[in-house]
This record gives structure tokens, C-alpha cells and sequence, in this order.
């Protein structure tokens, strides 16, 4: 088999997306591997003494920017389609350099992994979408319950500990960054380590498996209680990301927002339970046509719905903006309260240029459905902002023209490409800004 390096960062100029809406869609929409789980499971790769193999892993440029991260710490990283070998085992520093740190929040992951195997870890706070503060006390009270000496100074946390030990830890939010950190050092810490409130979302499940893979012992994941048995080494193992739920969500409603017909998949349905229930209360038909693949359909009206973003099992806040838009030309009035991050409506005064009569107040958005939306230039705020703004361009009459796309590249693999294949008339186009 032969192995190429990672290739380098996204492209200075990400170029601007051309959709020219009112088309039906028709076919099969492929789904990729999920972004948040392979970034977890690349980070859980430290805890292994040898090269493990993760199959389904996106080429993004989230992933690519974990990958140069790694890659600089003295870890063998190298992708072959869309499987990426790690081989942590001559890792030469704990030491993670700022300027790759401050463009992607998920780097931190790498903390409790360099801890537990290393003793020390040094990390840069983090960066990534503006979307609202998303503070790491937790992840550091964690790991100091761990037994780890922590310390944040001039942006930097250094963590320290010559054995983490188990023990009994209650997060006061379920936090995925945190329950994945504490969940990772957990596993080479001596003891039993229980974790009351954990996050239950399908991605701490993955990383949860991955690291049973790995010769973990951990029971209760995707439960709000996580027991960790630690172990005193790991070895490497195989293993193949699951199926992108935001991603899955996102071709569903660029099917339902063009009243087109069109099948989705892979998916794991139970991963899925609050988007599909809104999508049959707005009026759609949803239905299982396989094992593992989805089939979404117009229904005999489009009607407004109230939702409200929790943790999961709850909406997820990452489907919000996707919601936004379709509810944007949904019969009637649509109340939308964001529970999660308080800064994640930006994506509404964009949609407001297209048309959509949408007012705010604090974490709400009040809709009131419009007979149509119309082209117009728009910037994206974030990555999901990117493909709600999409979402509607695909709806809307005449022309949009999306920049910003430095935050789609981020968290979806061609996402224009696997449209364009199944009818929408979109298009990138690179050329310089004006």
C-alpha cells in the first residue's frame, strides 16, 4: 500500500459559491465520516504505543490542521484515501505550537491524551468558530481531580503529573470537550474513574469504542455516567468513524427545502431521533429505505415548528441554522431558542438579505414563514452558517453568492460536488476578492 503525505492547508483564497436556486434535486446523496468524531479519535491515537488506522476520515481542513499539529510533535500521520495511519510511538515534544492550536478548538483534545501517556502536556487555549465562549474549566477541574497539577498562564495550560489516579468527578455541564479529555486521561489513570453528567452525544460514544479498541476499559458511554478502569499502557487497533449526523441533516433539508426526493446515507438513525421528529412536524415524510439509508419526500404542507438546541438527546445546536433556513419558507411562525452557544444566530442577518423575515431577541429567533427567498451575495459566520446560507440558496429565487468558505471547507467534504450530482446548479468559483 502506498502511503502520501497530508496534504497542505486550505487554499489562501477558498473562492465564493454560485447557486442558482428553484431546482429539484433527484438521486443519492453520499454522507461522509463525522468531522467531530475523527478529530477525537485522532487525538485518542497519543494514548497508543504503535500506528493505529482510522478508516472514514474526511479530507478537511479541520483534519488536515490536526494532522500538521501532530505531525509537528514528532507523530507519523500519512492518508490513504480516507484513512489516516497514526503512529504516536517516537512523539518528541508535549509542547503543541500556538499558531496551529489557535486555528482549531479541537486541538486541545491532544491534553489529556499527552498527559496520561507523557506525564506533561503544554497547550495553547484554544480557537475555532466564534460562536460563543466556550470556556475549558471543566476539562481543567477534571484532570486535576485526576491528580494532575494544572496551571493556565499567558494562554498557555501546562499540565503535569507523574501518575493520574482515578476518582469520582461530576461535571456541573455535559460538556463533550470535557467528558472526551477526562474520558481519554481516564483510561491510563490507576483506578476506577466514574464520571457523573457525562455527554451522551454519538460522538463520545465513537471515541468510547475506539479506545475499547485500543484495550480500554470503559462502560456507560452515551450514558451520563462513563466508568473508566484504567489500564497501565494501550496498544493500537482499526477502526472506521461513524457517519456524519450534521452532514446527514444538511442533505436532508437541501432535499426538503427544494421539494425534491432524495436518498441519504449512510446514517444511524438513533443518532438522529429530534431532526427527524421536527422534519415530520414541519410536514415531510422521512422513511428508513435500507439498513442504513434515509429517504426524505414533500409532504402536503410545509408547516412552522418551535425548537429549542440541548444536549443530546436533545436538538443539537450544530443544526440550528439548517433549521433556520428551511423554517425561513415554512407556513406560518416558527419560535427558535438557542440554549447552547449564545452568539450562534449570526447566520440569521445573511438570511434576512435573501428575504426571510426573521426578528431576535437575546438567544431567539422569531420566523415567520415567506412564500420565497431570493438570491443575494451573503457571508457565511461560521461553519454551519455556511451551509444554512446554502440551504437557502438552493430555495431561492435567482442568484446567491456565498463567501466565507474557509468555514464550509472546515466541516464538509465537496458539499457542492455531491449537490451538483444530484441536480443543484452550484458552483465554486476561485478568483481574486474585489
Amino acid at each position: 500500500m502506498v502511503h502520501t503525505n497530508i496534504i497542505a492547508a486550505t487554499k489562501s483564497d477558498p473562492g465564493r459559491l454560485l447557486i442558482q436556486g428553484g431546482v429539484n434535486l433527484s438521486g443519492h446523496l453520499p454522507v461522509s465520516g463525522a468531522k467531530n468524531s475523527a478529530l477525537a479519535l485522532m487525538a485518542g491515537t497519543l494514548l497508543a504505543c504503535g500506528p493505529s488506522l482510522i478508516h472514514n476520515v474526511p479530507p478537511l481542513a479541520d483534519i488536515t490542521i490536526l494532522s500538521k499539529l501532530l505531525q509537528s510533535m514528532g507523530v507519523r500521520v500519512e492518508r490513504t484515501g480516507n484513512s489516516l495511519t497514526i503512529d504516536p510511538t517516537y512523539i518528541t515534544t508535549h509542547r503543541a505550537p500556538y499558531e496551529m492550536v489557535s486555528q482549531l478548538r479541537a486541538s486541545f483534545f491532544i491534553l489529556g491524551p499527552l498527559l496520561a501517556r507523557l506525564g506533561m502536556a503544554r497547550v495553547p487555549l484554544p480557537g475555532g468558530c466564534a460562536i460563543g465562549a466556550r470556556p475549558v474549566d471543566l476539562h481543567v477541574r477534571g484532570l486535576s481531580a485526576l491528580g494532575a497539577e494544572v496551571s493556565i498562564e499567558h494562554g498557555i495550560v501546562e499540565a503535569r503529573a507523574t501518575q493520574l489516579r482515578g476518582t469520582h468527578i461530576y461535571l456541573d455541564y455535559p460538556s463533550v470537550g470535557a467528558t472526551e479529555t477526562i474520558m481519554m486521561a481516564a483510561t491510563l489513570a490507576e483506578g476506577e474513574t466514574i464520571l457523573e453528567n457525562a455527554a451522551r452525544e454519538p460522538e463520545v460514544s465513537d471515541l468510547a469504542n475506539f479506545c475499547i479498541a485500543l484495550g480500554a476499559q470503559i462502560q456507560g458511554a452515551g450514558t451520563p455516567q462513563i466508568v473508566i478502569k484504567g489500564r497501565p499502557h494501550l496498544h493500537a487497533a482499526e477502526y472506521t468513524v461513524i457517519p456524519d449526523r450534521v452532514e446527514t441533516v444538511t442533505l436532508l433539508i437541501a432535499g426538503a427545502i427544494t421539494n425534491s426526493t432524495v436518498t441519504i446515507g449512510p446514517v444511524v438513525v438513533e443518532h438522529l431521533s429530534a431532526p427527524l421528529t421536527k422534519l415530520r412536524d414541519i410536514g415531510y415524510r422521512v422513511e428508513l429505505v435500507g439498513a442504513d439509508t434515509l429517504q426524505i419526500a414533500p409532504g402536503a404542507a410545509r408547516i412552522g415548528v418551535d425548537l429549542e438546541t440541548l444536549p443530546f438527546p436533545g436538538f443539537p445546536t450544530d443544526m440550528q441554522a439548517l433549521f433556520t433556513a428551511l423554517l425561513a419558507v415554512a407556513e406560518g411562525t416558527s419560535i427558535i431558542t438557542e440554549r447552547v452557544y449564545e452568539n450562534r444566530l449570526g447566520h440569521v442577518a445573511e438570511l434576512r438579505r435573501m428575504g426571510a423575515d426573521i426578528r431576535t431577541h437575546d438567544r431567539i429567533a422569531i420566523v415567520q414563514g415567506v412564500s420565497h427567498l431570493s438570491g443575494a451575495p451573503v457571508q457565511a459566520t461560521d461553519l454551519r452558517a455556511a451551509a444554512a446560507l446554502i440551504i437557502a440558496g438552493l430555495a431561492a429565487h435567482g442568484q446567491t453568492e456565498i463567501r466565507g468558505l474557509h468555514h464550509l471547507d472546515r466541516g464538509y467534504q465537496d458539499l457542492e460536488g455531491k449537490l451538483r450530482a444530484v441536480g443543484a446548479r452550484i458552483e465554486r468559483v476561485i478568483s481574486p476578492e474585489v
